[in-house]
């Protein structure tokens, strides 16, 4: 195995209460930065710092009763000690196959098939924690994408690949644009939960169609004609977190809390365990609480732990999920709009 693979794969140090003061200088020299008037970014103070410490499990404790915790250890050697046929839904964001630094920990690109074998070591460990009905989706993009069906392939049955424009990107001289990534779909059984119903979007009507003068499958509002539609596989209505939203944070791959909504609600049930072995700055675990999942999430790196809790704190104020509302997804920005025009509207009457 390349050494730059061996060194993403084995377990490295996570730092503790007793070697943390590097990590707090970082994150308070961070806060003390200028910031812009609307800037949301979520920061942690000394104080939050010492307290969310407290609520993470570290490598060397006893993992059996993580439900609804952060564990702050490495995946690889983490799955194989949390206990089996507990989990109804695993939603994954590895790194993907490119050279990427995630704050003391980075990943180099390597070749596809060395990165099949880096998938095959964590993924081959979550068959025995899933049940029965359980499904898995795996993030990905088009570099890592194929190694992702192949090995997915070997162990679970593949259901679908979703994917979703990122919004943003680079432009490319010599290339297209890459706006665009990847989740992958697999389930355990043939039985397994969707929930259809719970993803609906509202999209606006361009080209009203009435059938006897009235409208046909729509209807009309205030602020414009709608009509609800069954997602699909291509999703073209989500926004990356950035600096004037309440959920960005300095993670540098956050997902979405919206993308997360959609995998949640189509594929668990309330009450249901979700795991995610590549936790982040935990988008996976805050919306799962925000819709009522149990979850746990494994991370090694603290300063994204901490963060984590913190985000997990802010959901006892707010439950809200941007684009999402009233158990219906909408359009890009259609929402925000909705509502100007809702109030010009009151405004108006009053």
């Amino acid at each position: 195995m390349p050494r730059c693979l061996l060194r993403f794969c084995l377990p490295i140090k996570i730092e503790s209460p007793a070697c943390g003061r590097r990590l707090e200088q970082e994150m308070i020299a961070q806060k003390e930065k200028e910031r812009a008037p609307r800037n949301r970014t979520i920061e942690l103070s000394e104080q939050e710092i010492e307290i969310y410490r407290k609520r993470l499990i570290y490598s060397e404790n006893d993992v059996s009763d993580c439900r609804n915790r952060i564990i702050c250890a490495d995946a690889f050697e983490t799955l194989k000690r949390l206990p089996e046929n507990s989990f109804d839904l695993i939603i994954a964001d590895p790194p993907y196959n490119l050279t990427k630094n995630f704050g003391e920990n980075s990943f180099r690109q390597i070749s596809v098939e060395d990165y099949e074998i880096w998938l095959d070591s964590w993924l081959k460990e979550t068959v025995r924690l899933l049940k029965q009905k359980a499904s898995v989706y795996i993030c990905g993009d088009w570099r890592s994408s194929s190694a992702i069906q192949r090995i997915g392939t070997k162990y679970f049955t593949l259901r679908n690949r979703i994917t979703w424009e990122r919004e943003k990107g680079r432009g490319a001289r010599a290339n297209w644009k890459n706006a665009s990534e990847d989740i992958w779909f697999f389930t355990v059984s043939d039985d397994y939960v969707f929930n259809a119903e719970n993803v609906l979007i509202k999209r606006r009507v361009l080209a009203p169609y009435t059938e006897n003068g009235k409208a046909k499958d729509w209807e009309k509002s205030a602020a414009g004609n709608f009509r609800l539609t069954s997602a699909s596989n291509l999703w073209t209505d989500l926004t990356v977190p950035f600096w004037s939203m309440p959920e960005n944070t300095s993670h540098p791959t956050q997902k979405p809390e919206k993308l997360l909504a959609k995998i949640i609600l189509a594929s668990s049930n309330e009450n249901d365990l979700i795991l995610d072995p590549f936790n982040g700055s935990g988008t996976t675990a805050v919306v799962a609480k925000k819709l009522n999942r149990n979850f746990v999430g494994i991370e090694r790196n603290e300063t994204y732990c901490l963060l984590a809790e913190k985000r997990l704190a802010l959901t006892e104020k707010d439950k809200t999920i941007q684009g999402f509302s009233d158990g219906i997804f909408w359009e890009r920005n259609s929402l925000n709009s909705i509502s100007r025009k809702g109030a010009k509207k009151i405004k108006r009457i009053g």
